[in-house]
């Protein structure tokens, strides 16, 4: 399970030889909007050589475009996997999945038409997350800032994704670098609806991000207490000294959260 999804611009040499030393679980080399359109030849370039020595996904242009075109030509027989911009219907998924047979796909959702057609892009096989472009989409539905407006989304692709039986949605970047108690509250929000993971733009963000994803302590202390009191009652439902009813779905819950302390530790 991957906490952290860090950027890092294709045509910036210096920050490429870096990016990969910056402790985040996932790198994503961006060919798309932190790229100059007069640097995009040169940004695939360095990607494509990167990728011959390194494990990493790539952020292309907006499917359908001849710059995508471009860029899976140069970058997708090495890629891990493709990270998919402004997805907005499985016909986009496929246009992609096409070009880059065989790699999987995380389809960021930025567009009122994306959120209407998610279930239908979650269940394309190819795709293995669903991710919130929250910046692009507040644009997009005219909503301010803050946490509120997009909870609804955020929900919306949470079932998506379980409907269609893939991963949990990574959640959308932090713009705000300095900002580490707002960052720390969104993604604390995020993972309680749902979300596993964050994207980031900054090294400084990704101790916030693996604290927020990763299980706490006293959560911990009530997997553990909950699972020794429901093999003491052989699988029957029980109460914790607490009051805390138990039956097998909370038992479930115990169980997965302690198997994802170990992914994470692994």
């Amino acid at each position: 399970m991957e906490r952290s999804y860090l950027f890092a611009p294709g045509h910036n040499e210096k920050l490429l030889t870096k990016v990969f030393d910056a402790g985040a679980d996932v790198v994503i080399l961006d060919l798309e909007d932190a790229v100059p359109p007069d640097h995009k030849s040169r940004a695939r370039t360095n990607v494509a050589a990167i990728l011959a020595v390194r494990t990493a996904w790539v952020r292309i242009n907006a499917p359908h475009s001849e710059l995508a075109r471009e860029d899976l030509t140069a970058v997708s027989e090495h890629a891990h996997g493709i990270r998919v911009p402004k997805v907005e219907s499985a016909e986009d998924v496929r246009w992609v999945a096409d070009h880059a047979p065989g790699k999987p796909l995380i389809c960021a959702i930025e567009s009122a038409k994306g959120i209407a057609n998610a279930f239908s892009i979650a269940a394309e096989p190819s795709v293995t997350h669903l991710a919130l472009g929250g910046i692009d989409l507040q644009k997009d539905l005219g909503t301010g800032d803050g946490d509120a407006p997009l909870q609804y989304v955020r929900s919306h692709l949470v079932v998506a994704s379980r409907a269609a039986g893939i991963a949990p949605p990574i959640d959308s970047v932090y713009p705000h670098i300095r900002d580490n108690d707002g960052l720390s509250r969104q993604a604390s929000l995020s993972r309680s609806l749902g979300f596993f993971g964050k994207s980031a733009i900054h090294p400084a963000q990704l101790p916030v991000i693996h604290e927020a994803f990763s299980p706490r302590d006293d959560e911990l202390h009530w997997a553990r207490e909950v699972l020794v009191a429901f093999e003491k009652a052989g699988g029957s439902a029980v109460s914790l000294p607490g009051g805390e009813f138990v039956d097998l779905p909370v038992a479930e819950r115990a169980r997965k959260l302690l198997s994802l302390t170990r992914d994470i530790s692994t």
